[in-house]
C-alpha cells in the first residue's frame, strides 16, 4: 500500500502523529491509546497495514 494513502486512512480513523523517530513515525490511536510505528518507505507491506 502507498504510504500516503495509509496515513490518510490512519488520520481519518482518529490517529495522530506523536513524534518522528529515526526511521519510523509514531502514530497514536485516540480511541484506545495504542501507539504504532509507521516506516518511511514509499510502499508499506499489507501485513503491516493490518
Amino acid at each position: 500500500m502507498n504510504r500516503n494513502r495509509f496515513l490518510r486512512e490512519l488520520i481519518a480513523a482518529g490517529c495522530y502523529l506523536k513524534r518522528h523517530g529515526s526511521r519510523h513515525d509514531i502514530y497514536v490511536n485516540t480511541r484506545n491509546g495504542k501507539q504504532a510505528p509507521v516506516p518511511r518507505h514509499s510502499e508499506i507491506k499489507d501485513s503491516l497495514c493490518k
